[in-house]
């Protein structure tokens, strides 16, 4: 595969119906010949990256200049390519303008005066970098009308709503689920010294620096109940985040808790129909993880 980027200038100020009319034509013809990428139009400049099978992309530009709504086209980047930067869209777009570049690095001298075809391959420098800083808007992108719809984003709290009483309790639910992700790092770091207590206790008791089974399956414990305290902090911080649907957490932490109660189980003790009864949980919990895995 490789990456094109180009650049041109539009003959005709693109109102935004034109534009719309211009994505819609592009993720048709991109569609069909599985080539994704990003287009950008500011100042009466097109900025544009196609990826996909070079023979592909290939034609794909010859076609581009060929047409007759830009002129000066300039081929900024051609590079070979393992996976695609912009791999959801046949053809995504997004705004662009100067002020953006500020502070970013290697952009303190590109100017909006710089927006242009001429501009662009004067500063070819700043591609590597701008395409970094478009991949890095994906999740946020925008665009007209999608036909590909982009990855829709998960807020179990959102800050923002309809209604000011609820995003006040949201707000201040917040506040109290970070104070609780607080403790839990307490108890975390509570864990860490007790796991690191309980391996020195077992080494220096008779007889010294060996471990029986009993020794390790204490210790293996310890180093789980660690790891759910750790599960069980992210899924207090789940609600105040946006990128993680919080049943995933939710599952794996029930499966590594009954994981661990069974690691330490005093089989001489327990009926065939308690171990069983946990077996069952387990496959249960080990199916339900894997649906939802296999499903995203």
């Amino acid at each position: 595969m490789i990456r094109l980027t180009y650049a041109s200038t539009a003959i005709a100020d693109f109102s935004p119906e034109d534009l719309l009319s211009l994505l819609k034509t592009c993720r048709t013809n991109n569609g069909a010949r599985n080539i994704t990428g990003i287009l950008i139009y500011t100042h009466g400049t097109f900025f544009q990256v196609l990826e996909g099978e070079e023979a592909a992309v290939n034609a794909t530009f010859e076609a581009i200049k060929k047409d007759k709504r830009h002129k000066d086209v300039i081929l900024l980047e051609k590079v070979p390519i393992s996976e695609r930067l912009f791999p959801y869209w046949s053809m995504g777009f997004e705004k662009l303008e100067a002020k953006e570049f500020s502070g970013m690095e290697d952009f303190d001298n590109f100017l909006e005066k710089d927006l242009t075809p001429a501009g662009f391959a004067a500063h070819k420098h700043i591609i590597g970098p701008l395409l970094a800083h478009l991949h890095s808007k994906l999740v946020k992108h925008v665009t007209f009308e999608s036909v590909e719809q982009p990855p829709t984003q998960h807020e179990e709290l959102p800050v923002q709503h309809e209604d000011p009483f609820i995003q006040l309790l949201h707000r201040t639910i917040r506040l109290g689920l970070q104070f609780l992700a607080l403790l839990m790092v307490i108890v975390i770091l509570f864990g860490i010294i007790d796991v690191v207590y309980v391996i020195f206790e077992k080494l220096t008791q008779p007889p010294f620096m060996l471990l029986t089974i009993n020794d390790m399956l204490e210790t293996f414990g310890a180093f789980l109940a660690v790891l759910i305290a750790v599960e069980i902090f992210l899924n207090i911080t789940v609600y105040i985040r946006s990128d993680v649907i919080p049943v995933n957490l939710v599952v794996a932490t029930a499966l590594m808790a009954i994981s661990r109660k069974i690691i330490v189980f005093d089989y001489k003790g327990l009926s065939a129909e308690y171990v069983s009864a946990s077996a069952m949980v387990v496959i249960a919990l080990g199916i339900t993880y894997w649906l939802i895995q296999n499903k995203e």
